[in-house]
């Protein structure tokens, strides 16, 4: 019996009781067995319900029993027909690797036979190939070595002589359209830079209005001339020349106040110790607020914005120095300017072209009372200042002293040989002239096959004869390379020297 069987009795039970009270309390005994047999019949119908659903519950299960156990039936068919399937498929799959694996061995048999048969042809066409070897060397009395030797002299010959006309023809190409390009930027830059051609000396003339002024100037027992001479530390000299006194000395500002001190001192006519100390001293003033005037001047027309007051006064003080004759101030302009031009004509930084320009030649503005070089003492002077980095790497670099790694540097070489080469912008001593032309020659003699020589043009272009009969055509190429390249690593020299090579075959006869 189900749980739900046994519900029912117990509220068959429990109403049955409850009748037999109410129906005891209302009929008394006479009605009490009346309700007994009444719920044992409920007792019974309940029993008999219980039952019945019972049954039916059974049978329900059973049928749902049957239906899964169809489903897993159908389910057990399909899964053992797709393992057959597979099987199958399983079966095919190895019948064809083992027809394949067969097809591979009999490959593998066939190749191994071929690589006999090669092996064997390769003997035959070595015994063959050293047979026809040993007829060579017969028949052209060289061993074999001679004949590769001779076969590689001329391969080298021929790759030597295509390299030389590839060269050539790539040179041309290229210095014509590098040349056409470079005189034009070069060319537009100094018509835009026209300066002032200068030639100084290390001495100043300072003009007397009578001779008598002489006698002034030395003073009694020469006091005037030595309190002179002590507070500018510069020489006078006074001679027969007339009408006349020399200043001589290495430090053009010191120069320079010489020359304003005694200037005035004639004009006012009172020459004692007293008056010359501080009419020296107005002077000294005088100098120092007109260099300070010329570098700011210079600062404005190279347009580099601002820049430390001591560099401003230092660029003025380059307007009393010289290079060759050269004004050094002019002249770091001029830099400045070319080379600000010829970098906004390349797409390059005009500005620091412009600053590194103008201060390339800082270093010579201190270079009489400071001992080193002109590059060191400016790139010195510049870090002090913290100035820009590529700025201070363009006059490291401005003679070649470290490696340009900028175009501004290479600009600023270029623009200061351009100011240094062009005509009357230097002077140089007979002497010195003479010695760097006989260094010029006597380097292109060094080499093999050269027959003459002749240093041209100011020095500026070497004219060299060779021997035909040692350098040919193509030869020649490589000679004029490795002198240039010899003439840049010894010599120093402004501006640049064209190496010009000339051969000349000559045939003569004379008719009798």
């Amino acid at each position: 019996m189900g749980p739900l069987a046994y519900v029912l009795i117990i509220i068959a039970l429990g109403a049955g009781i409850g009748l037999g009270i109410v129906l005891a309390n209302n009929s008394g005994k006479g009605k009490v067995a009346e309700a007994r047999q009444q719920a044992a019949q409920i007792v019974n119908d309940a029993v008999n319900e219980s039952e019945r659903i019972k049954k039916d519950r059974i049978a329900d299960a059973k049928e749902e029993i049957y239906g899964l156990r169809k489903d897993l039936d159908k389910e057990m068919h399909d899964r053992r027909n797709e393992v057959k399937r597979l099987e199958d498929r399983i079966m095919q799959k190895e019948e064809a690797i083992d027809k394949k694996m067969d097809q591979i061995e009999k490959r593998d048999e066939n190749s191994q036979r071929k690589a006999r048969e090669i092996e064997n042809k390769e003997e035959k066409i070595n015994k063959l190939y050293q047979q026809q070897i040993n007829e060579l060397e017969k028949i052209s009395q060289l061993t074999f070595e001679d004949a590769r030797q001779i076969l590689l002299d001329e391969t080298e010959k021929q790759i030597s002589r295509e390299t030389a006309l590839l060269i050539k023809n790539k040179e041309a190409e290229a210095k014509e359209e590098a040349d056409k390009k470079a005189k034009e930027i070069i060319t537009y830059a100094i018509q835009r830079c026209a300066a002032d051609h200068v030639a100084e000396s290390t001495v100043s003339v300072v003009n007397l209005p009578s001779d008598e002024m002489k006698g002034r100037i030395i003073g009694r027992e020469g006091r005037n001339i030595r309190a002179l001479e002590t507070l500018t530390g510069i020489d006078l000299i006074i001679d027969d020349t007339p009408e006349a006194v020399i200043l001589s000395g290495f430090d053009p500002v010191r120069r320079e106040i010489a020359r304003i001190s005694l200037e005035r001192l004639i004009v006012d006519g009172r020459i004692h110790p007293a008056r010359i100390e501080e009419t020296v001293k107005k002077a000294e003033a005088e100098v120092d607020q007109k260099m300070r005037e010329l570098g700011e001047h210079a600062v404005f027309e190279a347009n580099i914005g601002k820049i430390h007051p001591e560099l401003v006064k230092l660029i003025g003080r380059l307007n009393y120095r010289t290079s060759y004759g050269q004004n050094v101030l002019k002249h770091s302009l001029e830099v400045s300017i070319l080379a600000g031009i010829m970098a906004d004509e390349l797409g390059f930084n005009g500005r620091i072209a412009r600053r590194a320009g103008l201060l390339h030649d800082i270093g010579k503005a201190i270079d009489h009372e400071v001992e080193g070089p002109h590059v060191q003492l400016g790139v010195d002077l510049l870090k002090k200042y913290k100035e820009n980095s590529d700025v201070i790497h363009a006059v490291e670099a401005h003679h070649g002293d470290v490696e340009p790694h900028t175009v501004e540097a290479v600009l600023i070489q270029a623009a200061d040989a351009i100011s240094a080469a062009r005509p009357g912008a230097r002077r140089e001593t007979l002497e010195s002239y003479t010695r760097r032309l006989e260094k010029l020659e006597e380097l292109v003699k060094s080499f093999d096959g050269i027959d003459k020589c002749y240093a041209i043009s100011a020095g500026r272009e070497v004219r060299i004869m060779v021997k035909p009969e040692v350098v040919d055509d193509l030869k020649m190429v490589h000679i004029a390379r490795d002198i240039a390249k010899q003439i840049e690593n010894d010599l120093e020299y402004p501006g640049q020297i064209k190496v010009n090579v000339i051969r000349e075959t000559r045939a003569t006869e004379y008719a009798k």
